[in-house]
């Protein structure tokens, strides 16, 4: 995750011990105008704590597998950056969390997993649950419960990669829907006999998981679409679409494939960002709440005083172009604009902000601003699509 001022709540990125998580021309968003089975609603707004700033939300029901023992959940989060569904404990009414099987290894201990984000972790049991989005189904799927109060002792190996973000308040959100790029998720698991909880190595069918690529159709990958925002405003709605090619209402169309890199010391990015000719780290990811990149002394743009500091706040509107370069070659130059972080916050009831943004060493952390005025296509890692095998985006 990546921290922003105290008021505004904080933003989920890539996954650190996961995949970190595309020149065409920007495609007319929205395209999806009626309902469908393969579409979900998405809202970028204040989320279920208020003063989140960029988010964009969907609502997931997840019910005991195999019976119509169901909860809507609200305010979760969408995240292209992570892999696999993480609510909330407190999201749960009791009985449905009490009703829910949490996994167990071949001791009959319990399974917990300490999911590793930019800026801090979610702890908690990992459970076995149907995940439905619209009219998608996710059968049996291992899921995170965050902030269980049956595992709240955290482990020292744990803790020590970040504070935890267990509830409400600290996470901003009921929960994260982490629907990138890959299937699985390679946070550190445990083995927890009581309080005493150690690492541990499971089967790939015991992970958190990327729940897209459990449907049992438009299972290759997504498409997040979001109309163009002009300035600062309190919402912005849109859609999710499941599936790439697989359904009249998620074509490919022209957008361009750009391939995310999966060779050692750079997987789940685009080959490089090009910026005033040198070559940076890159990746797209709706979890990010701003445009996040290098830092003032290559930007020239200083950072906001404390408490926003983790953002830009240059004297008047900056504008800059980069160029992503996918792992196949083809390459999308991006033109966009810094204001500043303090003027757009004033703006008390605005929510959405398409010029938000802070420093990264030595990264382009392409974040939601990145996607307004977009449809831009996640491609599952190992799916067929018509524009060639995943992972990859595409816009």
């Amino acid at each position: 995750m990546l921290s922003i001022s105290s008021y505004i709540a904080l933003a989920v990125a890539c996954a650190a011990s996961a995949f970190l998580a595309g020149c065409g021309g920007v495609s007319s968003a929205n395209k999806s105008t009626v309902p469908s089975s393969n579409t979900v609603a998405v809202v970028v707004n204040a989320g279920p704590n208020g003063g989140y700033a960029n988010g964009l939300f969907a609502t997931v029901s997840i019910c005991v597998a195999g019976t119509s023992n169901c909860q809507s959940i609200s305010g979760v989060l969408v995240d292209t950056g992570s892999f696999g569904l993480r609510v909330l404990s407190s999201a749960l009414t009791s009985s449905f969390s009490s009703a829910l099987p949490r996994e167990k290894d071949s001791s009959g201990n319990t399974i917990a997993e300490c999911a590793e984000f930019s800026d801090g972790i979610t702890w908690g049991p990992v459970a076995t649950a149907d995940v439905k989005i619209s009219g998608e189904v996710a059968s049996a799927i291992p899921i995170q419960v965050i902030g269980d109060p049956s595992l709240s002792a955290i482990p020292s190996s744990c803790s020590s990669a970040g504070a935890p973000e267990d509830t409400l308040q600290t996470l901003g959100t009921n929960g994260i829907l982490g629907i990138g790029a890959f299937i699985l998720d390679g946070s550190p698991y445990y083995s927890c006999a009581g309080a005493s909880c150690k690492p541990t190595t499971l089967s790939a069918a015991q992970l958190v998981s990327n729940p897209v690529a459990s449907f049992a159709k438009d299972n290759n990958g997504v498409i997040v679409e979001l109309p163009a925002a002009s300035g600062t405003a309190a919402t912005l709605n849109g859609s999710v679409v499941f599936g790439i090619g697989t359904q009249s209402n998620n074509a490919l169309g022209s957008a361009r494939v750009l391939t995310i890199d999966t060779t050692s010391g750079n997987i789940g990015n685009f080959k490089n960002t090009t910026f005033n000719g040198k070559s940076y780290t890159g990746f797209l990811d709706t979890g990010s709440n701003g445009y996040f990149f290098l830092n003032s002394t290559i930007t020239a743009m200083p950072t906001c005083p404390s408490p926003a500091s983790g953002f830009y706040c240059p004297s008047s509107p900056a504008n800059f172009s980069a160029t992503n370069v996918g792992a196949n070659g083809a390459n999308s130059s991006v033109s966009f604009s810094i204001h500043n972080a303090d003027s757009l916050f004033a703006a008390s009831s605005a929510a959405v902000f398409p010029t938000l943004g802070g420093p990264l060493s030595g990264t382009f952390d392409w974040g939601l601003p990145f996607f307004y005025g977009r449809n831009v296509y996640v491609a599952i890692d190992g799916r067929a699509t018509p524009g060639g095998t995943g992972p990859y985006w595409a816009y």
